[in-house]
């Protein structure tokens, strides 16, 4: 661990926490077993109007556990969730850790293509999923084609009962579950007695918990290896941040992302029951049914993406119900602009925060104080038990001063190992003292505030100039008619490359020129940054997590210019 003395950010922690607090760290699946015991009686989820207790949620864990191990799960065996917000995440993630196992994580948004790799590189053997149209058939072309050895099928509505058909509607139509040797249903999977074999658990920094793959924007995806130690040690880091906002056992966390991006499987799922919160699933962000759930529900945290409080900024219902319950509102996964910040907190009338952090580091890297003085621009400081360092973009050995723009590099308790079967992506991550290079460009300026300016892979090369598109988003979005934007760089014969800005207008907003935006734009940006191109969109796309998809962004342009 360095030297505090050297550490900028000390002086700026709030003065009810340290930077060197106690981590505690242990088997993740304790973190249950702690919960159900001290809040038996409180409810842990509510999915569509029903609830579920944490001693219910132990006992059906513990049902799934052996059911699974009836299966041949143990130490080693990797088992698949392929499933979105719903009570089945839950029992299956903590089912298949209490068996001994390790969780795989699948988007339902993935190709075929990329899930037939996950599951032959992960080495995934049983795969968890429900009876949705969009689930189960891509899955059920899995068994007999790839190492796969078991389906475990389960319903919407076997937690829940009937459903509206709004709800219905967001996660699509079931089908028909042809059920054989290979296939059967989650209810088999849970009849039993709940007596399964506890496995000791080894050392948790060396017992694999998670295997999250990234997103594969620049390649063939890579399994980062989450420890049991990573994500204890960051539900530490957190409870650590938190503990004079949020109350064990009191609070209620509106879920809204998907669990499998490691955001909301730790912030809204693992940190939910380490606090004993009750957790309200929604399969989809709908910005009215989220704010009738705040309202009606006096929800007290959200975390949520940018998309999402652009979306309720935008929305009449944020200044008519009362969203007073609100403690906390968080924004990760991507840059949050600076308008979208102010604009929200004010409607809203609670403080939206930004944090950054990114799968490698099971989550979280950087904090805001939530009772301090934001920096604008900047994500935070460093959570506790990390260090952050800036390194010279070329790769050379060292630390940038104070304000110079570098590579973002990490290190901590929270900070995964390395890639599942990847040593040469792990030797190219890591620094040989053990930091991560986590291709963000960013610096850290006196204080220890630290600034992301773009990721390494989206920076555009303008006439030998670095430009970074967040620099030109949030020039962009002072704009009042503008809702959304997203810049990237294309292909110029003059300039190698030059900024093109797809603009989603916001509802009633005249439309804007091109001339028009760049007359706003003189001023705000530098003559390297100017645009050489605007796209008026009425909407943009989106990933599995909603957030905006500069990758198809990408690929529409290079098949543009193929075709021309």
């Amino acid at each position: 661990m360095a030297e505090t003395a050297h550490l900028p950010w000390l002086d700026s922690y709030p003065e009810s926490l340290r930077w060197d607090t106690e981590l505690a760290t242990g088997p993740v699946n304790e973190l249950l077993d702690q919960s159900a015991q001290r809040f038996a009686d409180n409810p842990a989820i509510d999915f569509l109007g029903h609830k579920i207790s944490y001693r219910e949620l132990d006992r059906l864990v513990s049902r799934a556990a052996a059911g699974l191990q009836r299966l041949g799960v143990g130490p080693g065996v990797h088992v698949g969730l392929f499933l979105p917000n719903s009570p089945h995440y839950f029992i299956g993630f903590f089912g298949v850790l209490r068996a001994g196992g390790t969780v795989v994580n699948y988007s339902p948004l993935d190709a075929e293509r990329t899930l037939a790799h996950k599951i032959e590189d992960s080495e995934t053997d049983i795969m968890l999923t429900l009876d949705l149209e969009s689930l189960y058939p891509r899955m059920a072309g899995m068994l007999g084609n790839s190492r796969l050895r078991h389906l475990v099928v389960g319903q919407l509505t076997e937690f829940c009962g009937p459903v509206s058909a709004a709800a219905a509607g967001q996660l699509g139509p079931s089908v028909p579950v042809a059920m054989d040797a290979q296939t059967l249903s989650f209810a088999s999977l849970l009849d039993n007695d709940g007596d399964y074999r506890a496995h000791p658990q080894g050392d948790p920094a060396s017992s694999l918990a998670v295997l999250q793959y990234t997103g594969g924007t620049t390649g063939v995806p890579k399994g980062a290896m989450l420890t049991h130690a990573n994500i204890t040690a960051s539900c530490s880091q957190l409870e650590a941040i938190l503990r004079d906002a949020l109350e064990p056992g009191r609070e209620r966390v509106l879920a809204v992302l998907p669990p499998f991006h490691i955001y909301a499987l730790m912030v809204n799922m693992i940190f939910g029951v380490r606090m004993g919160s009750e957790v309200y699933l929604h399969p989809r962000f709908d910005a009215e049914s989220v704010l009738r759930e705040i309202h009606d529900n006096r929800i007290t945290t959200f975390p949520g993406v940018p998309t999402m409080f652009i979306g309720l900024a935008a929305h009449p219902l944020t200044e008519q119900l009362d969203l007073t319950s609100l403690k906390l509102c968080n924004s990760g996964g991507a840059p949050l602009p600076l308008e979208v910040q102010q604009r929200y907190s004010q409607m809203a009338g609670c403080a939206l925060r930004e944090g950054w952090g990114m799968t490698e580091t099971t989550t979280a890297g950087t904090f805001t104080p939530r009772d301090g003085e934001p920096r604008p621009g900047s994500c935070g400081l460093p959570i506790p038990g990390a260090i952050i360092r800036i390194a010279p973009l070329d790769g050379s050995p060292g630390s940038l001063p104070p304000g110079e723009c570098g590579e973002v590099c990490i290190a901590g308790p929270n900070v995964t190992p390395g890639y599942w079967k990847r040593p040469d992506a792990t030797a190219e991550a890591m620094t040989g003292d053990g930091f991560l290079r986590t291709g963000d460009v960013g610096y850290m300026d006196e204080k220890g505030w630290v600034y992301i300016v773009d990721r390494t892979k989206d920076m555009i090369l303008c006439s030998g100039y670095n430009v970074y598109p967040r620099v030109i988003e949030e020039a962009i979005y002072e704009h009042p008619s503008v809702e959304e934007v997203a810049v990237i760089g294309v292909d110029d014969p003059w300039r190698g490359q030059s900024p093109k800005a797809f603009i989603k207008l916001r509802s009633g907003a005249p439309r804007l020129s091109f001339e028009e935006l760049q007359r706003f734009l003189e001023g705000r940006l530098g003559k390297h940054e100017r645009l050489s191109a605007m796209e008026l969109r009425d909407a943009l796309p989106r990933t599995p997590v909603g957030k905006l998809s500069k990758k198809d962004l990408v690929e529409e342009e290079r098949a543009r210019a193929k075709a021309s």
